[in-house]
C-alpha cells in the first residue's frame, strides 16, 4: 500500500514539474522554431506518445464519427489555439510569466462554466474566487504603470486568450464527452491527434519560416511533446483515481511555482514583485471558489458540509 502510495506521489512531483516546466521548453524550443512549429511539434509528438499507450494497453480506437467531431472541436479549444497563443506569447514575455497567467485556468473555467451550466451557478464562494482572481490579474499585468499598448501587453492577452480556450474546452468537454464514458488516454489520443492534423493543414501558413534545430530545441520539444503533452495526462489520470479530482487540481498551485524558478534559474529571466504576489492572489481566488477560504470560522454543519465535499 505504502509503495502504491509512493508511486502516486511521485507521479504528482513529475506532473508538477513537466506542467511547470512546459514554458521553459516552449522558450527554448522558439531559439530554433516558429510558434507554429512549436505547437505542431507539441501535439505531433504527443500524439506519438499517446498512441504507443494505446498499443500496449490494447485500447481500440472510436468509430462513431460524431465522437470524432466532438474530439476535434476539443482539439480546437484544448491543443491548437492555446498552443499557438502560448507560443507566440513567448517571444515577448518571459516563460515564467506565462506560466503564472496559466494558472487563471480554473476561474476562468469556474466563469463559464456558470453561465453555460445549469448544475455549475454561481455562488459566493464562487463570486469571491472570480473577485480575487481579478485583482490577481490586474495585479500581475501592474496596472498601475498605466495601459502601454506594445506586444507585451498584447502577449499577456494572448495567454489569458489561451486559459480562455482551455475554460471553454472544459465546459465543452462537461457537456458533449463526459456523458459518454469515452477512456481519457482515448480522449487525449484523439484530441492530440486531430490538432496534429490541423496544424499540419495551417503548416503553409503558420509554420514557413526556416527551422534551426540544435540539441536544446529538439530535446526541449521531445520533453514538451512526449511528456508535458501525452504521458503526463495518463499521470493525470492516475492521480485523479487514487487520491481524487480535488486533490489531483492541487498541481494547478505548483506549476506557476516551478515555472518562474526555472525561468529564473535556467534562462536568468526577470521578475517583479506584482507577477508573484498577483500569483498568490489568482491562487486564493481559487481557493475560495471551492469553499476552501473563508473569511469567517466555520459553523460546525458547514465544517462538517465542506468535509462531505
Amino acid at each position: 500500500m505504502r509503495r502504491v502510495e509512493f508511486g502516486v506521489t511521485v507521479r504528482f512531483a513529475l506532473l508538477a514539474v513537466v506542467w511547470g516546466a512546459s514554458f521553459l521548453f516552449i522558450k527554448v524550443g522558439l531559439g530554433g522554431l516558429s510558434p507554429g512549429q512549436v505547437a505542431l511539434a507539441r501535439v505531433a509528438l504527443g500524439a506519438l506518445a499517446l498512441a504507443a499507450v494505446l498499443v500496449v494497453r490494447r485500447r481500440p480506437l472510436p468509430r462513431d464519427p460524431v465522437l470524432w467531431g466532438h474530439l476535434a472541436v476539443v482539439s480546437v479549444l484544448l491543443c491548437v489555439v492555446p498552443f499557438l497563443l502560448f507560443s507566440w506569447a513567448e517571444q515577448y514575455i518571459p516563460s515564467g510569466l506565462a506560466s503564472i497567467f496559466n494558472a487563471t485556468t480554473p476561474l476562468v473555467t469556474m466563469l463559464l462554466a456558470s453561465a453555460a451550466l445549469p448544475e455549475e451557478r454561481f455562488t459566493p464562494p464562487r463570486v469571491l474566487g472570480l473577485l480575487l482572481g481579478f485583482a490577481g490579474v490586474l495585479t500581475i499585468v501592474g496596472v498601475w504603470h498605466g495601459i502601454d499598448v506594445s506586444h507585451q501587453l498584447t502577449a499577456q492577452l494572448a495567454c489569458l486568450g489561451a486559459t480562455a480556450c482551455y475554460g471553454a474546452c472544459f465546459v465543452y468537454m462537461r457537456r458533449f464527452l463526459s456523458p459518454r464514458g469515452t477512456d481519457p488516454v482515448v480522449v487525449a489520443f484523439g484530441q492530440t491527434a486531430s490538432a496534429t492534423v490541423i496544424l499540419g493543414l495551417l503548416t503553409p501558413v503558420i509554420a514557413v519560416t526556416p527551422v534551426q534545430l540544435s540539441l536544446p530545441v529538439v530535446g526541449s520539444m521531445v520533453a514538451l511533446g512526449v511528456f508535458g503533452t501525452g504521458l503526463a495526462y495518463v499521470w493525470n489520470t492516475r492521480i485523479i483515481a487514487a487520491w481524487g479530482a480535488a486533490n489531483a487540481s492541487a498541481v494547478t498551485y505548483l506549476t506557476p511555482v516551478v515555472g518562474v524558478l526555472l525561468g529564473v534559474l535556467v534562462l536568468g529571466e526577470p521578475v517583479s514583485w506584482h507577477q508573484p504576489a498577483g500569483a498568490l492572489l489568482v491562487i486564493a481566488g481559487i481557493l475560495a471558489a471551492h469553499g476552501k477560504l473563508r473569511l469567517r470560522r466555520a459553523t460546525p454543519a458547514e465544517a462538517e458540509l465542506a468535509d462531505v465535499k
